[in-house]
Order: C-alpha cells, then structure tokens, then sequence
C-alpha cells in the first residue's frame, strides 16, 4: 500500500468505522498507562478498570491532574482501590529512571505497559540533551521500555503468560520526508535549532519513534532472556485531545479545528486502540496496528533506506541510553 492507499485508508476508516468496544478482560492485572491523566490514556485507564484489571497505575507528570484523572475513574467505574498515581516526566531523565526503580521495587507483577505520553509543540525548546519532543517522543521513551522490561519478564515466568509493551504511535509517520536522516548523526542533527523544522518535528519524532520500535522488536524477539513480552506500536488515529491544544490556536489552527469535528474521534472511541494493543495477541508481535488490527508501515520504513536508516538510529539511540543508564541495553 502506498501513501495513496494509506490516504483512502485513513479517510475511510474516520468516516465509515467505528472502532470495536474492548471486551477481553484485564483480571488480575498490572497495568501501566503513560500519559494517562487527559486523553487517550485517560480513556484506556477507565476501560482497563472497567475490564477487572487489579490495579492501574496512572504515570502522569502532574500528581494533581492525576489524582483528579484517578476520581474520575473511581466516579465513572464504581472501583476504589485500583487506581494509583505515580510521577514520571519523560522530559527528565531522572525522573524516567527514578519511575523504573519504582516499578522494579514496588510491583510484585507487571503486566501491560502502554507508553502513550507524547508532546507535540510549535515552539522550540530544549530537554535533556535534545529538542524536547525528540527527547519526550523518543530517548525517554525507550529509555522506559528498557527500564521495566525486567519486570515485564519476570512477570511473564512467573505467572506462565505473555507480558505486554505497547507504543503509541501515528499515522503520520507516513507522511514526513525525514531529512534528517541524511546527517552523519540523526539525534545531533535534532539537537540543532537552526535545522529544525517544527511544523514536521513530531512527524519526525513518530517516525523515529517507528523505525527504533522496529530495530527494538526484532531485538527482543532474537533475545535468549527469560519470559515472552509482545510488542506493537499502534496508530489511535486523528483523536481530539489535549496534545492538540497548542497547534490548534492562530489563523493556521481554524482549518485543523474544522479538520478534527469533521474526522476526529473522541478520546473515547481512539482510547480502543490502545487497549486493543494491550490484549497481546500473538499475531500482533513486532507490529504496527491501526484500527485495532494489524496495519502496514510505511513505504519508507519498509525500504532498504528505511531499514538502514531504522538500524543507524538504533545504534545512536542504544548508545545515547547506555550514557543515561550504563548496561541498560543489557536488559533486551
């Protein structure tokens, strides 16, 4: 399918889909939900306490917007008891490593993790080591799912089950040219304000996001470390939530607002993709889904360039967090 056909795709399904209600239950389970305070991750935390998971763990940068996440769950769901909130803020790296101790201390299981906190912004500004959606969207990003998948693995021995480790991710990586693939190091090229071209940063952020999700998969997947983890990164499709807020205002946002009331789904209905992603089912392993089935990368990601691009990205990526984490790689 190329771009055309993902095009038609994507019109069809806004339009004449409705996303199928989530009925698998969560019994007994861990879960994690990054981003979970507004949104889509909001949405996925309410479906998970409503299929009996026993405990959910809302990761949020704003305790306060979290616990107020948390009661409206409680409110909605008519469970207490499951629903906690923890810190972690993917523009820190210490906070990223401070939340994965936590996890590795404090949980006797873990079961699902979805890594849906994302940042999407017009202005430039640094965190870390790089330009803050590169850092949020990508390095931190990875940074987690190699901090807890110990866990993830050891709850997949000892409970004799797959374990799950799902990553937001967007159509939209298909529609950006990445340029910057083309310098002698993808994340310093990144890291230039001069260079950048924010209109398409989180474009490019999703496709790196892609491509690493990628290289990362077929890692896990040739690992001789105990206990089974099923990956996938998943498309939630055009959804009306806050992450949209900032590039929604100004004379260029009236066509988006249009653009969204038109096509975009509630939090609601976008909310099923991820808890689809969540079930881990075996087919979807190291795959990209997208109306809650198995979809297509893109064209670039499957070409040769694509895939010499996905294992450049991944070697700076893997060096990058071993700076932030010494051995961390060690954990896939």
């Amino acid at each position: 399918m190329g771009i055309i056909g993902a095009f038609l795709a994507f019109w069809h399904s806004h339009i004449f889909l409705t996303l199928p209600e989530p009925t698998k239950l969560f019994t007994g389970q861990t879960i994690v939900v990054t981003g979970s305070n507004t949104g889509l991750g909001l949405e996925a935390a309410r479906y998970f306490v409503r299929l009996d998971a026993a405990r959910v763990i809302l990761a949020v940068r704003s305790l306060e917007k979290g616990n107020t996440a948390k009661s409206s769950i409680e409110a909605s769901e008519g469970r207490t008891g499951v629903v906690e909130v923890w810190e972690l803020d993917l523009s820190r790296y210490e906070s990223v490593k401070a939340f994965g101790e936590r996890v590795s201390s404090h949980l006797e299981r873990l079961d699902v993790v979805v890594e849906n906190a994302g940042v999407l912004t017009q202005k430039w500004a640094m965190a870390e080591d790089n330009e803050i959606t590169i850092t949020v969207n990508v390095v931190s990003t990875f940074l987690l799912a190699l901090l807890v998948l110990p866990k993830l693995r050891e709850t997949s021995v000892k409970f004799g089950k797959d374990a799950v480790l799902t990553f937001t991710g967007s159509f939209v990586h298909w529609i950006t040219l990445f340029p910057e693939r083309n310098a002698k190091s993808i994340l310093e090229e990144t890291a230039k304000k001069e260079n950048a071209r924010l209109w398409d940063r989180y474009n490019v952020s999703k496709l790196m996001e892609t491509l690493a999700f990628r290289e990362f998969s077929e890692k896990l997947m040739q690992s001789s470390n105990p206990g089974n983890v099923i990956t996938s990164i998943l498309n939630p499709g055009v959804v009306e939530t806050d992450l949209n807020r900032e590039v929604q205002l100004g004379i260029l946002g009236i066509p988006r607002r249009i653009f969204m009331k038109v096509v975009g789904r509630s939090p609601h209905e976008g909310s099923r993709t991820l808890v689809h992603a969540a079930v881990g089912a075996p087919e979807t392993n190291g795959q990209y889904l997208d109306d809650c089935r198995v979809g297509e990368f893109s064209t670039f990601v499957q070409s040769q360039d694509g895939i010499e691009t996905q294992k450049r990205l991944w070697v700076e990526l893997v060096e990058k967090l071993e700076h932030i984490s010494p051995g961390i790689s060690q954990n896939i």
